[in-house]
């Protein structure tokens, strides 16, 4: 979506019921644990959530599976950020890419490889498991699929949970890309813009 302007605008506190306000107030928290050591603080439910929450009975079920993956995956945080950094960059998702470039810092990616994120995973200096992780995401989006080297090479690396998260992870910023996207969730000031490259 080109315009600044929302399609759908995110909920206003006063549009919610007691149930939406129970559910988007408890989201605060895993947001803010995302975002540990950072100098960005959440202050509300996230605009997306917000967004979401036009859908109620699609906001719970929703909820408890997103914080599932963000919070209490099996991957480390590092190698599920850079994921979900290369879906929301693969989406051209402003909104999921200014919110990973936060949590990704958190989680041990330097702004030297948070930048390079979008070069993808032929770029130099990427560590191995970095590039081999990169080319899943790439190829999940383009193929909707592993091909075999890829596979054995993840194979070699992660155990059976890990493997199943890898395309649930990549599945989900994919998802959450186009939610973005095609309602115009507004990015949430002062975090980093989606890059030129």
């Amino acid at each position: 979506m080109a315009s600044n302007t929302p399609r759908l605008s995110p909920l206003e506190s006063d549009q919610w019921d007691d149930r939406t306000r129970t559910l988007l107030g408890g989201s605060v928290a895993p947001v803010a644990k995302l975002e540990a050591g950072s100098e960005s603080k959440p202050s509300g439910p996230l605009n997306i959530l917000r967004t979401i929450a036009h859908h109620p009975k699609l906001l719970e079920p929703f909820l408890g599976f997103a914080a599932t993956l963000a919070v209490a995956g099996v991957l480390p945080r590092r190698a599920s950020e850079l994921l979900a950094l290369r879906a929301a960059w693969n989406c051209r998702s402003a909104f999921e890419w200014g919110h990973h470039v936060i949590y990704g810092r958190a989680s041990g990616l330097s702004d030297a490889e948070i930048q390079r994120v979008p070069l993808g995973p032929d770029a130099p200096d990427w560590p191995e498991e970095d590039r081999e992780l990169l080319t899943a995401a790439d190829e999940l989006h383009f193929r909707k699929d592993l091909s075999e080297a890829t596979w054995s090479k993840l194979r070699a690396r992660w155990n059976d949970a890990q493997l199943v998260e890898i395309p649930f992870v990549v599945g989900n910023y994919t998802m959450l890309s186009m939610v973005a996207n095609a309602t115009g969730v507004p990015l949430e000031p002062g975090l980093p813009s989606l890059p030129d490259t």
